[in-house]
């Protein structure tokens, strides 16, 4: 077959090229955060690892990344061994600096063989588009702003889910696609929010027979249920034998935090703060109540309960109902319809129905939904018009991760030019459905792009020359509310479609 140009190889060295450059550029408290954990894991015994709290920014990662940080310690030393003290605070050497962001680049290879896998996967007249697909991942502003500027290792991690979900395309290879996302959750434990997809689909199509799903395939569960204990026996066993679990699992899940994070995530809970902003001003000709001792802490996103001024508290156990609700409606389909495009879209919907309605969303979690969305967003016309207002408020959202002068052009320039590129792109791509579109929903997000430059423009700029340092949360507000109803209306749109396939 011929070669599809540009190939997944040359836009990683182009993009390589570009990030290494940004390498003097912003870094947020993540960049001490990770130094922290190489000295961590570098210079104490591993029974010591989730105890440490010498730095505010303590071990909160599964145990598989934190193998990961003691490998890279392995070399870290070599670079600049003063990185690795564990009371060198806030240290951020230029070789420190260089390494890390170096480590983040390679280890993005991982995300580069995964998506060379997704492409050899495809054939004929999806090729192309899985090219298109697995490039706009690549060069996501995602992975660029969270990654390589405000400084995280999305990009390995992502690699392992793709390459997961690939694996789970074939019969042959069902085993290893599970036993990969059993290790990923060892890694970091958001993926938990796409495991109930995993689980029904694994079930469905590996452990019941084909011909009947009232059959059991003990052989296979017996591989796959001693494969994924295997795989947190090494993760987590070490610790088990010492009795620290329980201090692991609170390192993981600090519950005591509020329902919104300091930045509202652009969610349901980010639309329900902002409605109790407005009636707080409306709320004496309304002849409401307002809680005066909640009107500072509705954004506060600190330790302690998220309180409304007018509307009513929201509970974590409301959060959980309705992530679990919101997730079991696609995971029927799953089971009655197990094909791989049906998993992909129970994925995508498990990581919506998470970001939506989850307790203390940040808003980087936004590339749950975005990435494995990419994967089936030119399965045809339909599912590219949810896709479009979610590539454009998902990103949008990411802005104020990155909030001094310098990288404003790169963030600012850099999503635009993806955002034109990629979704004229996909729109010659998409193949037209054989089933009537929702021409409304494409008029909202035509819509709702358009509306898109000027609040960027706004936010950015206007508001800091007309306002100064005064009512700062404004733009914060606009973003995350205007990206919320991008986010509420994508997966309304894309629920729409799913149940409609």
């Amino acid at each position: 077959m011929t070669e599809i140009y540009p190939s997944l190889t040359q836009c990683a060295v182009i993009a390589a090229a570009f990030k290494i450059l940004l390498f003097p550029a912003y870094k947020s408290t993540d960049f001490e955060v990770h130094r922290n954990w190489l000295a961590i894991t570098n210079s104490l015994p591993l029974w010591d690892w989730y105890y440490e709290k010498t730095s505010e920014w303590t071990l909160d990662y599964p145990p598989f990344f934190a193998y990961f940080e003691w490998l890279m310690s392995q070399v870290a030393k070599l670079v600049d061994p003063a990185m690795l003290r564990v009371y060198n605070l806030e240290y951020d050497s230029w070789e420190t600096v260089y390494f890390q962001r170096f480590t983040v680049i390679v280890s993005e290879l991982l995300l580069v063989h995964a998506l060379q896998m997704f492409v050899d996967s495809s054939h004929g007249a999806s090729k192309r588009a899985a090219q298109a697909a697995a490039i706009s991942i690549l060069l996501s502003p995602g992975l660029l702003i969270i990654d390589h500027i405000h400084f995280q290792y999305n990009g390995c991690m992502y690699g392992i889910l793709i390459a997961s979900m690939v694996l789970a395309r074939k019969r042959s290879t069902l085993l290893l696609s599970g036993l990969s996302f059993a290790a990923l959750l060892c890694m970091k434990h958001i993926y938990l929010y796409l495991a109930p997809a995993y689980f029904v689909y694994l079930l469905r199509v590996y452990c019941l027979s084909p011909k009947s799903m009232f059959r059991i395939q003990f052989l296979n569960c017996l591989k796959l249920g001693g494969g994924i204990v295997a795989i947190f026996g090494t993760a987590f066993g070490p610790f088990a034998l010492k009795g620290q679990i329980p201090q692991i699992m609170s390192r993981l899940f600090p519950f005591s935090r509020g329902l919104c994070h300091a930045y509202w995530a652009p969610n349901v809970w980010a639309m329900y703060s902002f409605l109790d902003r407005a009636l707080i001003v409306v709320a004496p000709r309304l002849g409401l109540a307002v809680k005066a001792d909640a009107l500072q802490s509705v954004t506060r996103g600190l330790v302690g309960d998220t309180s409304f001024a007018v509307l009513p508290d929201i509970a974590p156990r409301v959060c959980f109902a309705l992530t679990l609700l919101f997730q079991a409606i696609p995971l029927v389909k799953l089971f009655v319809q197990p094909t791989w495009e049906t998993f992909v879209g129970a994925v995508t919907l498990c990581g919506y129905a998470s970001f939506l309605f989850g307790w203390h969303v940040h808003e980087k979690a936004i590339l749950l939904v975005i990435i494995p969305f990419s994967l089936i967003a030119l399965k045809d016309r339909r599912y590219l018009s949810a896709f479009r207002p979610l590539a454009v408020s998902g990103h949008v959202s990411l802005f104020p991760l990155l909030f001094t002068p310098g990288e404003f052009p790169i963030k600012t320039v850099y999503t635009i030019f993806w955002l034109m590129l990629f979704l004229m792109v996909f729109d010659n791509l998409a193949p037209a459905s054989s089933r009537a579109r929702t021409f409304l929903f494409d008029r909202f997000s035509t819509l709702y792009i358009t509306v898109s430059i000027p609040l960027i423009v706004y936010c950015s700029l206007v508001h800091g020359i007309v306002f100064g340092k005064s009512y700062e949360f404004l733009p914060l507000m606009f973003t995350s509310s205007y990206s919320a109803i991008g986010v509420v209306g994508s997966w309304v749109g894309f629920m729409v479609v799913y149940f409609a396939s």
